[in-house]
């Protein structure tokens, strides 16, 4: 097809957008610094722009589209990631655990501040990861942990060589997301290139296959739990779902929002029903929680728990980046009491967002396939509206689910989320902070997408 001379003729332009984005991708994975604001914001925008216009061209050639979501990653295939450090721990961790050593009972500091090199280029892992990241206790579920370990086995001796099977997990994941996400938008009588704003979005591209986060691993398997629980294999969806909670915690929030979807009444026999249904639903939880665990379990010791509750309550107490209700709410503390409040902040802040999820659970019809995948969209968008830490990554739960809706917020804040980015300018300077001007340009643009889409404009439902 692409050697076509039809279509070539037909598509001279469009094309010539292909190369511009190849040419674009290859500039931004290898001869880009973060600290570059300037050439970051351009690259970053011209991208999105061309995305933009290839999506609408070519909607009705998923095909295509696919071969570039395929050719776009490809060039990110032999780069460091430039964006991000995290990948340096996942390297640690996975050759950690196949020295036999628990990941969870030890920081990296602890090692490297005795002379002790425990794994394969310990020093220039160390130093790769900055002195915060390597102070505390590593926070990633098992199965993030086994993908870190399979880079171990093929590449224990090699940065790169890590870097290049993490890589290749992550675009097999994009691709699952792709299979399940199609499958799922044909169900739902919902046009089919919607998963592309996901797929080919340079937003994805740079930060899962080009920065190497695994939210798009726990994405392949949450969209693949909805689709599986759509066409009735609610067993196998809930084991998938606890997968999924096991390369990333944030699916956790969804739980209680599959109670409606349970306790569908059949008019016929309301009691019994009910009973059968709520049977289903306790099982479900059920497997979910018994395969969690069981994944877990060759990592227990009695230090892991206090380790692991230690450090993932570090993003609710101690972490703050690129909040926007939290800034607010920190600006408010610090004129009455005259000091950052985070600590009572970062426990309220948890408080409304179970609130939340309760109020959507019970006093919202989260009964339809549409419905429930909005509510997840709704209470995801409240905790990172609140929360104290908002990373560009996080945001690719949120855009996956809103391909499923009529709501396009998440993807205009792919876009902007670039603008965290500059606060990586001040790195070398003494005053390290964010530029609040700058994320509030970021939040004024989000919150007004988001308050005219849901109240305002008020997307129309989809029913599938």
């Amino acid at each position: 097809m692409l050697l076509n001379p039809t279509f070539l003729k037909l598509n001279k332009t469009p094309l010539l957008l292909v190369l511009l984005s190849f040419l674009f991708y290859g500039t931004f994975a290898y001869d880009l610094v973060r600290t570059d604001y300037t050439k970051l914001i351009i690259l970053y925008s011209a991208l999105f722009v061309l995305f933009y216009k290839l999506v609408q061209h070519f909607k009705s050639n998923t095909q295509f589209l696919t071969y570039l979501a395929f050719g776009f990653r490809a060039v990110f295939i032999l780069a460091i990631p430039n964006l991000s450090q995290d990948f340096y721990r996942f390297i640690w961790d996975g050759r950690m655990i196949l020295e036999g050593i628990n990941p969870y009972l030890f920081t990296v500091e602890s090692f490297i501040s005795q002379g002790d090199f425990p794994v394969a280029e310990a020093q220039a892992l160390r130093a790769g990861m900055g002195a915060l990241n390597a102070s505390h206790f590593t926070n990633y579920p098992p199965i993030n942990q086994l993908c870190f370990t399979i880079a171990a086995l093929f590449a224990g001796k090699s940065i790169l060589g890590s870097v290049f099977v993490m890589r290749l997990l992550i675009i097999a994941a994009d691709f699952g997301t792709l299979h399940f996400g199609k499958a799922l938008l044909e169900k739902l009588n919902i046009p089919i290139y919607n998963i592309f704003w996901y797929i080919l979005n340079p937003f994805i591209i740079i930060e899962l296959t080009g920065n190497l986060h695994f939210e798009g691993v726990m994405i392949f398997f949450l969209v693949w739990s909805l689709y599986l629980l759509y066409i009735g294999k609610w067993q196998f969806a809930a084991l998938v779902l606890a997968l999924s909670i096991s390369v990333k915690l944030i699916p956790l929030i969804f739980l209680p929002l599959f109670f409606q979807w349970f306790m569908k009444r059949n008019d016929k026999d309301k009691e019994t029903s009910t009973v059968l249904n709520f049977t289903r639903l306790i099982v479900f939880y059920a497997i979910i929680i018994m395969t969690t665990v069981l994944l877990f379990v060759p990592f227990y010791s009695s230090e892991f728990i206090h380790n692991y509750s230690k450090t993932v309550a570090l993003w609710f107490q101690n972490f703050e980046f690129n909040g926007s209700i939290y800034y607010i709410a920190r600006e408010i503390g610090f004129l009455f009491r005259g000091y950052n409040e985070i600590a009572i902040i970062g426990i309220v802040t948890p408080i409304l967002v179970i609130l939340f999820v309760l109020i959507i659970t019970f006093f919202r019809r989260n009964r339809t396939p549409i419905a429930l995948i909005t509510a997840m969209l709704l209470v995801l968008s409240f905790y990172y509206f609140t929360t104290t830490t908002v990373h560009p990554w996080y945001l690719a739960t949120l855009l996956i689910l809103s391909v499923f809706t009529k709501y396009k917020f998440p993807l205009v804040w792919s876009f902007v989320i670039i603008l965290s980015y500059l606060a990586y300018v001040n790195l070398n300077k003494a005053d390290k902070s964010e530029n609040l001007w700058l994320i509030t340009l970021e939040y004024a643009v989000v919150y007004g997408v988001f308050i005219w889409e849901v109240f305002i404009k008020k997307a129309p439902k989809l029913e599938a």
